[in-house]
């Protein structure tokens, strides 16, 4: 496939936030709303340039709530898309499709979206797996949903390249720095040291609370377009100069992937194919870090580092603020809010954008300016994944 024909060819604009962390008394529908408006202002287009709207993905609706869907978001945003899609489980192709839209000339402008209402809400993750048995089967004999399904990934890390805790308090550490220069992240005021990391309690072992991502209330949403309108809006332009998918699909009992290589590899490679690029080129990662072994395998694929080789890359502050590879400059899933994919890539296209404040990569924090991004997503249990390496013109 000629895929480097799309190289910069896309841009990401407009970018929505809300207010985000334990937002009580909120819709999921709400957030969606917000989020979405914010990102429409935020590019300087108007509800009806919206000819594609792609929610992220359904969830079953918590605490009496209404289920979301693109025809109600639709709806209330007062906008009539050509084309409205979403994903009904974890697969993560968002991007791409608006891509393909955008590409096949269906769509100008398309808008993705994601909210929850989920830390006020008390949603349960658990039941998000793919397997086919009722989690409550499967707790009868210890598996408790995914945390235990990551936990069985890292524990067989462990034995192949001898990860563990090591590595991912430098992760997570590292992580929290970010967040601690974020003012709207959940854990902004919340410094962690390694003795808070080893000290906090087991939910599933090898993982901590602190290996574990946040649970979130809150939306964030962004626009996708061609890089010829980009210019023409009112924010810099950031390109999406590479793009790649892999889905290895088996389910995380059955997996022979559990250490490596996850579809981070063949993605990673594809974005950096229709890039152009290796990853000597990368500036900086925004990493979909649901737990801080997903964080250390997603970028042992990308080939950062070889199997084993996570607790010496970590070491010394390389990903936190002044080391040589920022990693979620935002605090991440980890340390600043959960809204899946949307949370490291809008980051990613804020950095570049230059909007980031005191966490902004350059002299604010010690790093070197960016102008390329890799951005990742993860879907399910290492069964989707994405690659976007976004760029700065």
């Amino acid at each position: 496939m000629d895929l480097i024909r799309l190289r910069d060819k896309y841009s990401i604009v407009g970018i929505g936030y809300t207010p985000q962390g334990r937002v009580p008394e909120r819709s999921a529908l709400s957030f969606y709303v917000e989020a979405s408006a914010n990102a429409i202002k935020d590019a300087g287009l108007r509800g009806e340039d919206i000819d594609g709207l792609i929610c992220y993905r359904q969830f079953q609706p918590v605490a009496n709530d209404v289920a979301v869907t693109p025809y109600l978001l639709a709806q209330h945003l007062g906008i009539r898309p050509t084309i409205l899609s979403q994903e009904s489980y974890c697969a993560r192709g968002q991007f791409l499709h608006a891509i393909s839209l955008i590409e096949a000339g269906f769509c100008k402008y398309v808008l993705i979206s994601y909210g929850d209402n989920a830390l006020s809400g008390g949603r349960s993750f658990a039941k998000g797996a793919t397997n086919s048995e009722p989690t409550e089967d499967l707790a009868a004999f210890g598996e408790s949903g995914r945390v235990a399904q990551f936990a069985m990934a890292a524990r067989r890390a462990m034995h192949e390249f001898e990860t563990g805790p090591k590595t991912w308090k430098e992760i997570a550490v590292n992580q929290r720095k970010w967040a601690n220069l974020n003012p709207i992240a959940e854990m902004y005021d919340e410094p962690m040291t390694y003795e808070d990391y080893g000290n906090s309690s087991w939910v599933v072992e090898p993982f901590r609370v602190y290996d574990c991502c946040l649970v979130s209330d809150g939306g964030r949403a962004c626009i996708v377009t061609s890089t010829e309108r980009a210019r023409d809006l009112r924010q810099p332009v950031v390109t999406i100069m590479g793009i790649g998918e892999h889905n290895p699909s088996v389910d995380i009992h059955q997996s022979d992937f559990m250490a490596g290589p996850t579809g981070a590899k063949a993605a990673g490679k594809t974005s950096l194919d229709m890039a152009g690029i290796t990853i000597h080129d990368i500036d900086a990662c925004e990493i979909y870090d649901c737990f801080t072994y997903t964080v250390e395998i997603t970028l042992q694929d990308y080939g950062f580092f070889g199997p084993g080789e996570g607790k010496d890359w970590f070491k010394d502050g390389r990903t936190a603020p002044g080391g040589t590879m920022p990693v979620n400059t935002s605090g991440g899933l980890l340390s600043e809010a959960y809204f899946m994919g949307m949370t490291p890539i809008t980051e990613g296209v804020m950095q570049l954008m230059g909007r980031c404040g005191e966490r902004q990569l350059g002299a604010a924090t010690g790093t070197k300016e960016p102008e390329i991004i890799l951005c990742s997503d993860n879907g399910a249990v290492f069964q989707s994944f994405a690659s976007l390496i976004l760029r700065r013109l």
